[in-house]
């Protein structure tokens, strides 16, 4: 029986094409599977984006800056807290406020900063979601820029 399965050339003699059509037709099948799960709103989560006003502000000078917090279609976001903290700009100390019912975080009294020969820097801006929604925040926001009066 040995001798006879080592002179049969037939053994492997269509499998490595077998094998590559199996691992396209389920790739394929997983990227079908993976399209209809995405589909679903429940199982996805929602994104959100900052848009500070104003988004350039004079380094030593104090002003409010008022955040709203956007969703992908541009819908304001009420319920969640915006922090700012200095990023290349400094800021004093970590701030956080929540937003209204109209999606917008003011802050007031904010005075950032800049190291000597630095021209310009940014305050970071970013958002913990409200909890009663499928929202995320792992993107970069849109921060606030600083430039050297």
């Amino acid at each position: 029986m040995l001798r006879n399965l080592w002179h049969n050339e037939r053994g492997i003699e269509g499998l490595p094409i077998r094998l590559v059509i199996a691992l396209v037709v389920g790739i394929a099948c997983l990227s079908v599977m993976m399209n209809v799960i995405g589909g679903f709103d429940g199982l996805g989560s929602t994104e959100l984006d900052t848009d500070p006003q104003p988004e350039i502000v004079e380094a030593g000078e104090t002003v409010g800056v008022e955040v709203t917090v956007l969703d992908p279609g541009g819908d304001p976001v009420q319920n969640a807290t915006v922090v700012a903290t200095g990023d290349s700009a400094q800021l004093n100390g970590i701030r956080t406020v929540d937003t209204d019912e109209n999606g917008t975080a003011t802050f007031e009294n904010v005075t950032p900063e800049l190291q000597p020969n630095q021209d310009r820097g940014t305050i970071e801006l970013s958002i913990r979601p409200p909890s009663d929604g499928d929202y995320t925040d792992d993107r970069e926001n849109t921060g606030i820029l600083v430039i050297d009066s």
